[in-house]
This record gives structure tokens, C-alpha cells and sequence, in this order.
């Protein structure tokens, strides 16, 4: 008997020792996150920002060794970003943009998360590559580089231009009626084309000079985009959609919405259609890439096969060539500097677990060859072309590792500021993720991904993760955004706490292929991707480790959504949920009609948008709650947390809460956004493990 007691405390103490904590939430918090890698269009020269614990900084590497040197010194978690990153034509200068939140609406208006008594400015900046002394230009931001370095950028809607060595103050280029929204300059820089939208429809105009008059391009009652000039500045090709309104069509039933390729004349100002896009639902969808690379042909994006793909168009028969076959999707799309090479990441590769992956590609536009940059079981994104001899740099992470620097060439690749990692970041601790599918109950298949540590009970807490967007894929590793690499390194933490975690990549999210990110009845028309989030608790709930009373789910932002959908219509399955900044209120989806003509379906639309949000299932709303919400929020309306927040005062629901004053969406204060992975993490701990 003592001897069986002896064993049973072993066997205890070994259960508790292999589910001890390891690292906290701070540690793994401090991942690295590289953006705005960019590359010269002279020489060997790459740039990029990296943010370390909120202090975001920018680094340049030349070649041939490609050694990181740090050309700023932000050295403070204060919230600022930095965003477009660019060199000048001739490779001398970098110039950005800090301050502001790119990653949502009113990206322009400034962030104060320490919340100073004067607020920080959003300004352009300039940094001569051999005499690094930041200097911001002017207040300002969306900015387009020129030929001769021109300096450009758009305040209240109009076109000003700005001197690079600081002689000549800012000044406006030219006046005209409307919002100019984009910039492109002719490769000889002797003229700018862009676009002004005049209400209903939107026109692409010629500035040349003060002289000569607005040179218009085949107007129309049209709306023009995306202007790109012929390599020899003799043509321009645009893409042309419907202008006005249109007729009041049933708001529930999807219809196919028609665009075109163009291509005019510069002297003439004359247009002809090139290309118009398939009468389907897949060919309704378009992308932004779009490029001009030689006098033969356009490359663009679309999604009409039920992927989205890489074609090209032929300028003189006007067929197009699909460039990337195959069931998988195309992105961060980059014109090497020669326009001799595309380069992309794509969820593709040589085993199934590659669908939750991002790998470089590559296509010669001269053979139209298609090649593999990169390969395995990490995650490669963003890449760039580092001069015209077949280098290439782009960032990449594993499941362990977060995201770094890479350089690639035929001597093999190249790790840059991997001494930049903390000796306290628990690389070596954390987990591979697993993919993992199940069915929903309409029979469409999902996919996710399970982040278990080994040991601990028979009987394990779980928890559901929701992530936003929604267009967005979850992967088996640290991801390319900033966003959720941090909701990874939360279900690290997770993970190491002793939960049995499922990321779901549901319905409305990309990498499935077009069904799956654009279903019927989604959203606010019938919020069929819940199904997706209701069968993944039922996986965990089937799994023989977990413990299927003690399930939770988290989310923020169109995760927040789904997390309370999940809490009022199931509360019985997640027994306990934190909303982060989610959406609540689909009441508000359409717009009142303001004139006589009404969609046929309108009453039964609103009715379903209403129906789809969490509010009509308050009453079976049982499970315990942990509302964050940051005040400053260009994604989703701190109101969405607010009126919510209200409801459940009148009803005398119990809550918990943080409001977080001056931080935004994207937690641009590093302190803040630990604050409340903590929060989430503790809440979830409290009820499902304490």
C-alpha cells in the first residue's frame, strides 16, 4: 500500500512537473516583427522596419555581405508606426512615413496610445543612405517618389509637392475639382497621371505642367483605377468599373459586378477595352496587383477559376495566360526592379500541411517558367528582388522561430538579426502547431490548426480561437502580420498553461479557394461561417484529452464577433469567452433608402442582419465574459463594446471589462497589447482551470 501511494505521488508530481509553466506571456510577447521590406532600384540594397517590444526601427543591408545598420534610433514603445517605406530612384534616399495606424480606416489621423498632453504627429521622413540622420519632411502622408526624386503627396485630396534636400518649401502642383486618390509617374517623370473622384464617377487625368491644360483620358460616367504607364510612356492602361448607383436589386442575392482592363493612347487620350472579366461571381472579385512590365503584355489578379491567380495579357490578340495554375492562392505579389521577374508567396507545396503555409515563387516573364524559391515546413513571405543577378530577400518564420530577414541567392540563404532575438524569447519551448480539419454541418469542410503541449491531465481545458478580418488564414507558424503573430504567441502561452488550443480558419477567410472565402448567408446575410466556429468546439469536445465541460473561446475583432455569437447562442458548449474590440450590431448593415426605389428584399435583409448578430440571443447568454476594447479604434467603433456593454447592464448580466484609453485596433503600444493578452489569457485560466 505505501509503496502504491509512493507511486501515485510520482506519477502526480510528474504530471505537474510536465505541465509546469515554463515562460510567461511577456516573454513570448517579445517575438520579432519585420515590415515594409523594400528594395533599391540601383544596386544591392534592402531596407525594412523592425519592431522590437514597440520600439520600430528602421534597418539597411547592403550587398554583398547584407549587414543590418540600424538607420534610426526610436527607442521608445510609444506607439508610433512606421509605414511606406521607400528608396528614391536613384537609391540615395529612404523616405517614410511615422506616426498614424495604416491598418485600418482614418489611417492618417494621429495615435496618441501614451496619451500625451500634445498630441504625436504623422509626418514623412527622409534619411540620406550615407549620412543616416532621420529628418521628418513635413507633416503629411500618402506619398508617391518620382524619377528624379520627386517627392509627392496628397493633403485634403489635392496634389502638393515636396523638395527631398529641404530648399523649397511644400507646395500645391496643381488645383483641380474632386479628391485625387492615386499618383503615377511617367518613367521619364515629365508627367504625372492620376485619378479624381467626381462623386458617381471618377476620372484619369495628365498633368504635365502649369502651362498645359488637364490632359483627360477617354472620359466617362465610369470610375478609373489603378493607372499604369507603357515602359515607354507612350500608353497608359487602367481598369475601368461602373460609375452611379444603379438599379435597387434584391440586397440577399449575389450578382456578378463587371470590370475591365483598358488601355489608351497618351496623345490622343483615346481608350479601347482590352479585357473584361467573366460574367461570373469568381470573376466579380478582383485584386489589386496590376503591372505594365514590357510593351508585350499586362499582368493582373483575379480570382475566375475559384482562385486567386497570376495572368497575363497579351497586348496584341488581347488573350490571357493563367500563370499560376493550380489550387492554391497567390499574394504579396513583387515586380522584380529589371520587370523581368514576378515574385509572390503562395499556400502551395510538396506536402498537404503546405495549404496552411506561405512559400516564394517565382515567374520569368520572358519563358513564363514558374519556380520554386523556397520549400519546407516555415513560413515565407513578402519577398523582394535585390538587383538583377537572382537574389532575393523576404521574411521568414517556423513554428518556433518568429519572423526575420532572409536573404536567398545561389550560394544558399542568409539569416539576418538573428543576435536581435531576447534571451528570454522561448523559442525552444514552443510548440508545432498541428493541422487538423473537421466538418461543419452543411458538410464544408474546415480547417485548423491545434497547439497541444505534451503531458499534463487525461482531461485538458480547451479553447476555441477566432480570428478577424475575416479574409484572413491562420498557419501552421508565426504569421506575416503583426496582428497574429501575436494571437499565435497568445496560443503559445496557451498552449504552455496546459490548454488544448484550435485556431479555426472558418468560412469568409482566405486560402480555400473562392467558395469558401466568399459563401452565401455569410456576415451579416445569415452568419453561416458560425457553423465553422460551433463544429470546431464540437472537434475539441470529441477529443478524447479534452475536457469537453471545460471549453472557452476567444477572438478579437471579426473574432470578436464570433466569440459572442458563440457565447449567446451556445454558452452550454463555450463555457467561457473574452470578445476583443468585437463586432455586435448588424442592425446597422444597410444603409435607410433615401429615395422612393427600395430593394424588394429590404425588410427580410434587415431582419437577417439583425437576426445574424449576437443581440436577439442576450436571454441564453449564460457564460462568463471579459469585454476589451481599446477608444481609438478605426476598425471596429468602440460603440460596438459600448452598446453592448449597456445591454448587459439593463439585463443585469454579469461582466468583466477593460477599456483601454488612446490605443487603437492594432495595439500600437507594445505594453498595452501584453496588458490585455494577459487579461485574456488570466480569464480564461480563472474559469476553465482554477
Amino acid at each position: 500500500m505505501k509503496k502504491l501511494s509512493s507511486l501515485l505521488l510520482f506519477l502526480l508530481f510528474f504530471s505537474m512537473a510536465s505541465i509546469a509553466q515554463r515562460f510567461t506571456m511577456a516573454e513570448v510577447g517579445k517575438f520579432s516583427f519585420p515590415s515594409e521590406l523594400t528594395s533599391s532600384p540601383t544596386g544591392k540594397k534592402i531596407a525594412w522596419a523592425m519592431n522590437e517590444q514597440g520600439k520600430r526601427n528602421i534597418y539597411l543591408a547592403k550587398g554583398p555581405d547584407f549587414k543590418p545598420v540600424k538607420m534610426t534610433q526610436f527607442n521608445e514603445d510609444d506607439g508610433q508606426e512606421i509605414s511606406s517605406l521607400q528608396f528614391t530612384a536613384d537609391g540615395n534616399w529612404l523616405v517614410f512615413v511615422r506616426g498614424g495606424d495604416h491598418g485600418g480606416g482614418n489611417a492618417s489621423s494621429t495615435v496618441n496610445a501614451q496619451n500625451l498632453p500634445t498630441l504625436p504627429k504623422v509626418e514623412i521622413w527622409k534619411i540620406a543612405i550615407d549620412d543616416p540622420h532621420p529628418t521628418p519632411i513635413l507633416e503629411g502622408d500618402d506619398f508617391t517618389l518620382g524619377p528624379q526624386n520627386q517627392l509627392l503627396y496628397l493633403k485634403g485630396g489635392q496634389v502638393w509637392s515636396a523638395d527631398l534636400k529641404g530648399i523649397d518649401k511644400p507646395s500645391q502642383l496643381f488645383q483641380i475639382k474632386g479628391n485625387v486618390n492615386s499618383l503615377e509617374f511617367s518613367p521619364d517623370g515629365k508627367k504625372l497621371a492620376f485619378t479624381v473622384s467626381r462623386g458617381g464617377h471618377q476620372l484619369l487625368g495628365i498633368y504635365e505642367n502649369q502651362e498645359t491644360p488637364i490632359h483627360w483620358i477617354a472620359p466617362s460616367f465610369h470610375r478609373y483605377s489603378q493607372p499604369k504607364w507603357s515602359p515607354d510612356g507612350t500608353k497608359i492602361a487602367f481598369i475601368k468599373t461602373q460609375g452611379g448607383l444603379g438599379e435597387a436589386f434584391p440586397l440577399l442575392e449575389p450578382r456578378h459586378v463587371p470590370w475591365e482592363i483598358w488601355i489608351a493612347d497618351i496623345a490622343s487620350g483615346e481608350g479601347k477595352k482590352l479585357w473584361k472579366s467573366p460574367e461570373t461571381l469568381r470573376g466579380s472579385y478582383r485584386y489589386f496587383f496590376f503591372s505594365y512590365p514590357n510593351e508585350k503584355e499586362l499582368i493582373f489578379e483575379s480570382y475566375q477559376d475559384g482562385w486567386q491567380h497570376l495572368y497575363s495579357l497579351n497586348l496584341e490578340n488581347s488573350e490571357t495566360k493563367l500563370l499560376t495554375p493550380g489550387d492554391y492562392m497567390v499574394e504579396q505579389i513583387k515586380l522584380s526592379s529589371d520587370k523581368k521577374k514576378v515574385l509572390f508567396s503562395a499556400n502551395t507545396g510538396a506536402s498537404k500541411e503546405d495549404l496552411d503555409r506561405r512559400h516564394i515563387r517565382s515567374i520569368d516573364l520572358a519563358n513564363k517558367k514558374l519556380s520554386w524559391e523556397t520549400s519546407g515546413t516555415g513560413i515565407e513571405a513578402y519577398p523582394v528582388a535585390i538587383g538583377n543577378e537572382g537574389t532575393i530577400a523576404y521574411f521568414s518564420a517556423d513554428a518556433q522561430r518568429s519572423h526575420l530577414v532572409t536573404i536567398q541567392n545561389s550560394k544558399g540563404t542568409k539569416l539576418l538579426q538573428e543576435e536581435i532575438i531576447p534571451s528570454d524569447f522561448p523559442q525552444k519551448l514552443l510548440v508545432t502547431p498541428k493541422q487538423v480539419s473537421f466538418k461543419a454541418p452543411d458538410g464544408t469542410t474546415v480547417y485548423g490548426q491545434l497547439f497541444e503541449k505534451e503531458g499534463g491531465p487525461a482531461n485538458k481545458p480547451a479553447v476555441v480561437f477566432v480570428h478577424g478580418g475575416p479574409q484572413r488564414q491562420m498557419l501552421l507558424g508565426w504569421s506575416y502580420m503583426d496582428y497574429y503573430s501575436n494571437t499565435y504567441s497568445i496560443n503559445q502561452y496557451l498552449a504552455e498553461l496546459g490548454f488544448v488550443v484550435l485556431s479555426v480558419n472558418y468560412r469568409l477567410g482566405i486560402g480555400y479557394g473562392y467558395e469558401f472565402h466568399r459563401p452565401a448567408y455569410g456576415y451579416y446575410q445569415g452568419a453561416v461561417e458560425y457553423q465553422d466556429i460551433k463544429a470546431g468546439g464540437e472537434f475539441l469536445a470529441s477529443l478524447p484529452q479534452v475536457n469537453s465541460e471545460k471549453i472557452g473561446i476567444y477572438g478579437g475583432s471579426y473574432g470578436g464577433y464570433l466569440t459572442s455569437l458563440a457565447l449567446a447562442r451556445d454558452s452550454k458548449l463555450f463555457k467561457v469567452g473574452v470578445d476583443i474590440h468585437g463586432v455586435h450590431d448588424m442592425d446597422k448593415r444597410y444603409d435607410s433608402p433615401e429615395g422612393f426605389e427600395v430593394a424588394p428584399d429590404y425588410e427580410k435583409a434587415k431582419e437577417i442582419a439583425w437576426k445574424s448578430s449576437p443581440m436577439p440571443d442576450l436571454k441564453t447568454w449564460t457564460s462568463p465574459v471579459l469585454f476589451i476594447h481599446a477608444d481609438d479604434d478605426r476598425n471596429v467603433a468602440v460603440s460596438q463594446t459600448t452598446d453592448l456593454i449597456r445591454r448587459f447592464d439593463e439585463m443585469g448580466k454579469p461582466y468583466e471589462s477593460i477599456l483601454i484609453p488612446g490605443d487603437t485596433h492594432h495595439w500600437m503600444k507594445w505594453e498595452n497589447m501584453i496588458r490585455v493578452d494577459q487579461a485574456t489569457a488570466d480569464f480564461l485560466k480563472k474559469h476553465l482551470m482554477d
